[in-house]
């Protein structure tokens, strides 16, 4: 025991992790590794052994990985902070074209409706024959019935768009329709497009009695505003009036959920006496369409364009 005694002694000066607990050849084995000596890394000759060359550049690489890794946090500790890009105007991120189009348009000023009309056609940044728009904000509430605004109506001058119309009706009403200058009257082909979700018109009229066979389409012509509906005169026992309000420019209007009407009433190319007369009778249904006992102004602001020019004000209190 003495001699294990000895060996604990020993072992304790070398700081060594050895208990009682361990046997007298454990303690032995613990203290001649810690008296062995470190393995050499330089060769008799003078020359650096290969472990001790790549001990070294490890260390080495270590060394410098972390003297750089300092100074770049240094660096950024020292530098400035950048503010972002302030954020450009809706003008600024317009093309130079729009961009110029714009200076002829005073901002601050409200014109008048026929003023605004030729303005929006001077303006027009585009090479094709753009539709003239015209956005009225009115003073109502859609999630009341009787405030959300709806109608329809032909415009005098047409709306200069190509219109082919397809007439979902019985026979007889179907060669009507075609005498009317319908484009597609073939039922069974109509049913086949739907079908394979192809839409090859701008229109869809039917007769009341066909409706029940469009219901399941509903899902496809609806999102496009294709659906037949009484209020805009495509459901129909009279098809060949239908074919030609449809032909000769109806369009349907309706206030958004923000309580405005967008709607397109002719070109660019058309003459100011035909924007004239198409605007003015939109205008005059949507005031035929004013809510009973409305308080307020009912007409709160308009704003004439173009597909892609700039926006012209107008005076609502002139209309």
């Amino acid at each position: 025991m003495a001699k294990k005694a000895d060996l604990l002694e020993e072992a304790k000066a070398l700081n060594l992790e050895v208990t009682d607990k361990n046997t007298i050849v454990e303690i032995e084995e613990a203290i001649a590794a810690a008296n062995k000596p470190a393995e050499k890394t330089t060769a008799k000759s003078g020359k650096r052994s290969a472990k001790g060359l790549q001990e070294a550049e490890a260390k080495a690489e270590k060394i410098e990985a972390q003297h750089h890794r300092t100074e770049t946090e240094a660096e950024a500790a020292e530098k400035p902070k950048q503010h972002a890009n302030p954020t450009r105007s809706r003008l600024e991120r317009q093309g130079k074209k729009f961009r110029k189009a714009a200076e002829a348009v005073d901002k601050d000023k409200t014109y008048t409706l026929k003023e605004a009309i030729d303005l929006a056609q001077k303006t027009s940044p585009v090479k094709f024959d753009a539709t003239v728009e015209m956005h009225l904000r009115l003073g109502v509430d859609p999630r009341h019935a009787d405030q959300n605004i709806r109608d329809n109506l032909v415009l005098p001058a047409g709306t200069g768009k190509t219109v082919r119309v397809a007439v979902f009706a019985e026979a007889d009403d179907a060669a009507t329709a075609k005498k009317a200058g319908a484009d597609l009257t073939d039922a069974e082909q109509l049913v086949k497009e739907l079908e394979k979700g192809i839409m090859n018109f701008d229109t869809l009229i039917a007769t009341p009695a066909q409706m029940p066979k469009l219901g399941k389409y509903a899902r496809v012509l609806g999102p496009r505003g294709l659906m037949p509906n009484p209020k805009s005169g495509t459901v129909t026992t009279d098809v060949a009036k239908a074919v030609h309000d449809a032909k000769a420019g109806r369009v349907e209007y309706r206030v958004d959920s923000a309580g405005i009407v967008h709607l397109g009433f002719g070109k660019v190319s058309f003459t100011a006496k035909q924007l004239s007369e198409n605007i003015d009778a939109v205008i005059a249904s949507i005031k035929a369409n004013k809510p009973n006992g409305l308080k307020g102004n009912y007409f709160k602001a308009l704003h004439i364009t173009t597909s892609m020019g700039p926006s012209v004000s107008v005076d609502v209190a002139s209309l």
